[in-house]
């Protein structure tokens, strides 16, 4: 797998690491991969490297770099601990901008040959909206994005296509706060939402055994790679 950490400029003209997996062709559409709060951790590398596999240019921003560089957390006991503090402490709106900066970043790339979109897990999911919107990037895939409810005025900025993943049984995300995300995004074409019956917060991280459910994180993958086939080209 050619993957590599590369450095990215900021909107204050700062510089940030974020890590690249090109796929086995060496150029294809672009999609900015965003992270959970165990940071840019070896899952979420795996998972820039089967997106570059299935033939993107796969980009995973480092967003808690103003806090610690390139955060590699487990998710044990410690490992959750410490990236819950993290979480605490991020100013999301920079972050959102920086994940913006990486868009950007990734579509002024020679290997990046079509479009460009957001995709992103848990606060990433968030982020990946946020982002969608200041960037206006291509289309944007949120997996259980937590926080997204709290930024629904953004949604009349969200003309691109975007897909939305739930799980039914999310602690964290309940079913009034999924419904109000459907809600203003209701008549609203360029929006899908696939639910998860019986599945938990995180049912797409094999890292996480009690949470991963093999069937329904192999559906929400293939419906991404379809959604994003169908809007990149």
């Amino acid at each position: 797998m050619n993957s590599r950490w590369i450095d990215l400029p900021t909107a204050q003209g700062d510089t940030f690491s974020g890590y690249l997996a090109l796929p086995p062709a060496g150029h294809g559409p672009g999609i900015v991969l965003v992270q959970e709060i165990w940071g840019v951790n070896e899952h979420i590398r795996a998972l820039a490297e089967q997106y570059a596999l299935d033939g993107y240019v796969v980009l995973a921003p480092d967003v808690f770099w103003r806090l610690a560089p390139r955060v590699d957390l487990a998710y044990d006991d410690a490992g959750s601990q410490q990236a819950f503090g993290y979480y605490q402490q991020v100013d999301t709106a920079l972050a959102a901008s920086d994940v913006a900066a990486a868009v950007d970043a990734l579509r002024a790339m020679p290997q990046v040959s079509g479009k460009v979109a957001t995709l992103g897990y848990c606060l990433g999911g968030q982020l990946a909206f946020r982002a969608a919107a200041l960037s206006q990037a291509d289309a944007a895939v949120c997996y259980y994005g937590g926080g997204i409810h709290r930024n629904l005025e953004l949604a009349e900025q969200i003309t691109m296509p975007i897909l939305f993943h739930y799980a039914q049984q999310d602690a964290h995300i309940t079913p009034e706060l999924v419904a109000q995300v459907k809600q203003a995004f209701a008549g609203k074409a360029n929006a899908q939402f696939c639910d998860y019956p019986g599945v938990e917060h995180g049912f797409n991280c094999w890292g996480r055994p009690k949470m991963y459910n093999q069937r329904a994180a192999a559906l929400a993958h293939g419906r991404t790679l379809q959604f994003l086939a169908e809007q990149l080209g």
